[in-house]
């Protein structure tokens, strides 16, 4: 069966055949593996190279368990099956304004009356929203005054309350409010907007609308913020099959695209009873139908998954242009990090890990398809110091100092370049960065027309 060729090696068919004592099997999946003319390929194409040549048994189950426990691979290769989990829906609501979702909208134009932000609030079950324009800089108690103004007042305590891990709902004021009305907060995982999809659709539609009101109208984008609201909620909505304003007042509204005559639609107090019931459920039911249509496209795309406490896994993040991270720039920064323990399940599909001091300011709660099993041995395999995770789920170093800044004179444009300080352990932690880029990113880092300037 076997030969022995000139050299006195055992062959099998031409191949070599390695022996399973002493560490040449290992040497030789080190060397087809991770140097550097092989950087590290997987196990596919590591068996089809080493098989012209070599032959073990086992050797292909060898190969293919020795790469799932590289460590250099499990920070950098990308998967390329479907994430784990399947789609959950939240339990239908029961009445009118009594299950709200919440979310904001920063970032926008200031105003003459001084508005840069929307606070986005939507009925869950009949899917009417309300636009409030306010300040950033607004303080909790402003807020927990234009809540009460705008949702107490109209609809009353709502019963529970979806929303992100944004600091304002995450605040023992926020908490406490809710608490004495009796309403329950119901948070999502961090960085996975998913679960507050209905928001975040909202918010979509909400910053198109705008967008089309400063082209085809002009003018500042609170002004067109009522009639926004209004178009929105007398929109055909598809989940329930109808506007949310009929679905909240059981008719329809009176717009110049509709207009109902007077006195057309005179009801007695039962009949408007009756009527609302039906109404809601139909609601209810084209909900219903939604959920587990939009759950039978989702789990599609969804794999089980076998996590159970204990368990080491990576937490995946997302790379960021112009972004230096553990000495690299960008996307040539790792896809993973960690490995970290599972302490416990949360739910269905969230877990919560152990993770060290250095990210002690990150909610140790991941939804599943952010995770990915870890098979090597070693605890910590990338260095967290001075590191902060900003949505969705990005991980971001920290300037230490900007020490100058300096002109750089191009063909038909000036760019003023800062030379930064970096906090991170590996690489140069000094690197030249465009001072337009370092003012968005770190607002509130320095004074910026305090550092000094040096000629080019």
């Amino acid at each position: 069966m076997f030969e022995v060729n000139t050299q006195g090696l055992r062959t099998l068919k031409g191949r070599i055949w390695v022996p399973k004592y002493g560490a040449t099997r290992k040497i030789i999946l080190d060397d087809s593996h991770k140097s550097k003319y092989s950087i590290h390929p997987g196990s596919t194409k590591t068996y089809q190279d080493l098989k012209q040549h070599y032959w073990w048994p086992g050797m292909k189950k060898r190969i293919a368990k020795y790469i799932s426990h590289c460590e250099t691979c499990a920070q950098v290769k990308t998967e390329h099956q479907v994430p784990y989990g399947s789609a959950q829906s939240l339990q239908i609501p029961a009445g009118k304004w009594e299950d709200l979702t919440m979310d904001f909208v920063m970032g926008l134009p200031r105003t003459r009356r001084g508005h840069d932000s929307i606070w986005v609030i939507v009925d869950r079950l009949t899917k009417s929203a309300l636009f409030l324009a306010y300040k950033e800089t607004a303080s909790l108690g402003e807020l927990a005054q234009l809540y009460i103004d705008e949702v107490i007042r109209r609809y009353g305590a709502p019963l529970s309350i979806v929303s992100d891990r944004d600091p304002r709902f995450t605040s023992n004021f926020w908490d406490s409010l809710q608490e004495k009305m009796g309403t329950r907060i119901k948070m999502s995982t961090a960085y996975h907007p998913q679960t507050d999809g209905q928001s975040e659709r909202t918010i979509q539609t909400l910053e198109d609308m705008l967008r089309s009101c400063a082209i085809d109208f002009g003018g500042s984008w609170d002004q067109h913020l009522p009639l926004v609201e209004f178009s929105y909620n007398n929109s055909y909505h598809s989940s329930i099959k109808m506007p949310p304003f009929e679905a909240l007042y059981g008719r329809k509204c009176r717009t110049p695209v509709c207009w109902l005559e007077i006195g057309e639609a005179k009801l007695t107090g039962p009949e408007i009873v009756r009527m609302t019931n039906e109404k809601i459920g139909v609601i209810q039911a084209n909900m219903k139908a939604a959920q587990d249509r939009q759950r039978s496209y989702s789990n599609l795309k969804k794999r089980p998954y076998d996590l159970k406490e204990g368990d080491l896994v990576m937490i995946k993040v997302s790379p960021w242009k112009g972004v230096i991270r553990f000495g690299k720039r960008g996307k040539l920064s790792p896809r993973y990090i960690g490995p970290f323990k599972i302490l416990k399940r949360i739910g269905l599909q969230a877990f919560k890990l152990e993770l060290p001091p250095e990210l002690r300011g990150i909610h140790d709660t991941f939804h599943v398809c952010y995770l990915k099993k870890y098979f090597g041995k070693k605890e910590l395999t990338i260095p967290l110091e001075e590191l902060r995770v900003e949505t969705p789920n990005r991980l971001v170093e920290e300037p230490e100092a900007m020490l100058e800044v300096k002109t750089k004179k191009l063909r038909n444009r000036e760019i003023d370049l800062v030379l930064v300080k970096w906090k991170h352990s590996l690489g140069s932690d000094l690197t030249w960065e465009t001072l337009e880029s370092m003012k968005q990113r770190y607002p509130n880092f320095t004074d910026f027309e305090a550092i000094p300037r040096t000629e080019s």
